[in-house]
């Protein structure tokens, strides 16, 4: 086990109308401004927003919103907000959504908080931020673990190009959880959020370091809980039992347990940000349709990991005679629960039938720096990698 430094600095409150308790949770962080920052209308038309402003209202707290924000946060939006917030001198950034809205939050945050930087040149490698708004969340979808995480991903629309920030200033202050939130998600996105929440397991499990039993075995549980909670949601929307497990898992899936001792991988989050860049794809999705692919390409690197990970998570038989056969099978006992999940498997099912050679190079290109950097750490990928597991994935 490597040494290391665990840091979840976010309050948490979960269950059932914790989101009146919004305007209290700011006023103890001394908030005076806040800018609500939120997804489409069906917040508005829920009520959830109407319950939020109350509660800030009740607090004796101002504020503005600024709805809008799509999946794959657009740079333009956050440029959109840091105007508003800038002119209205807010001091307090409070997220309602899921990951979209959190990240687009985290990312007005960092700018107002860095006045002298272009935001774009945090996400682009050229500066790191020294500073950054508070942030609070409601959150309304289980999946993207940003309510916990240090992570930010923007995408810049005008060049295609979809980043990630990670820096524990923007660690939220408080995340505001409750599952019934989570009830009217169409089934498309409660199960691509179930695949971004193993993924974020997956990613850090996926790992060289050995003889750290124990992240193994919450890592394995937390896997197990959504494969068997994500079904039920597709069959019952308001289990909330289900819909609880989801998110908390979610969180504790992003928050950097699940990573103590080791060093992560995150390749396909790598190789899916370079399709969410290109094609504006559902990023739960693209990583469904990306690791099976990522799997085949490198089990062979450590073919005992994989082997263990589809008897303990998989439920398959070992075969001590060939651990390849186990391992193999745990991958496409991964990839078919993917399907039932109705999630896609490759590009074609992704909705990206017709993926070029030359777009399979260009993504590849931007995911190395053109050739200059590898990614992943279980096994680091180049250019030639990242073209072929594109290639095994259409």
């Amino acid at each position: 086990m490597l040494n290391f430094e665990y840091y979840a600095p976010t309050k948490v409150i979960f269950g059932k109308a914790t989101e009146s308790l919004v305007g209290k949770e700011i006023k103890t962080r001394g908030g005076k401004k806040v800018l609500i920052h939120y997804g489409g209308e069906s917040a508005r038309r829920s009520g959830l927003l109407d319950r939020v402003e109350n509660s800030l209202e009740e607090a004796g707290i101002a504020y503005v919103t600024l709805g809008g924000v799509k999946p794959n946060p657009r740079l333009t939006k956050v440029r959109e907000g840091v105007e508003l917030a800038c002119s209205q001198n807010v001091d307090f950034l409070l997220a309602v959504g899921g990951g979209s809205v959190i990240d687009s939050s985290k990312a007005i945050a960092y700018a107002i908080a860095n006045p002298d930087q272009d935001i774009w040149d945090f996400f682009d490698g050229k500066a790191r931020p020294t500073a950054c708004l508070p942030i609070g969340v409601v959150l309304t979808i289980a999946a993207a673990g940003s309510e916990m995480s240090n992570s930010c991903v923007i995408t810049n629309e005008d060049r295609g190009l979809k980043r990630s920030l990670n820096t524990d200033l923007a660690r939220p202050c408080f995340a505001i959880m409750n599952p019934e939130l989570t009830f009217t998600l169409p089934p498309y996105q409660t199960a691509a959020g179930a695949v971004d929440i193993m993924m974020h397991t997956q990613e850090r499990y996926f790992a060289n370091e050995k003889n750290n039993e124990l992240i193994d075995r919450i890592s394995e549980g937390l896997l197990i809980t959504v494969l068997h909670n994500a079904p039920l949601l597709l069959k019952n929307p308001k289990d909330y039992n289900a819909r609880a497990e989801l998110m908390w898992a979610s969180s504790l899936s992003h928050n950097g347990l699940t990573g103590t001792g080791r060093v992560g991988d995150f390749a396909c989050h790598k190789i899916e940000h370079e399709l969410g860049g290109m094609f504006d794809v559902n990023h739960g999705a693209g990583l469904a349709a990306i690791w099976g692919s990522w799997a085949r390409y490198v089990y062979r690197h450590n073919v005992g990991r994989f082997a263990q990970f589809a008897v303990r998570v998989m439920g398959c038989p070992m075969d001590y005679d060939a651990p390849e056969r186990t391992a193999l099978m745990g991958i496409e006992a991964l990839v078919e629960f993917y399907r039932k999940l109705n999630m896609p498997t490759n590009l074609r099912d992704l909705g990206i039938p017709q993926v070029t050679d030359e777009q399979i190079h260009e993504m590849a290109e931007k995911c190395t720096n053109g050739g200059k950097l590898k990614v992943g750490n279980f096994v680091p990928l180049g250019i030639e990698d990242i073209k072929q597991i594109l290639q095994l994935a259409r």
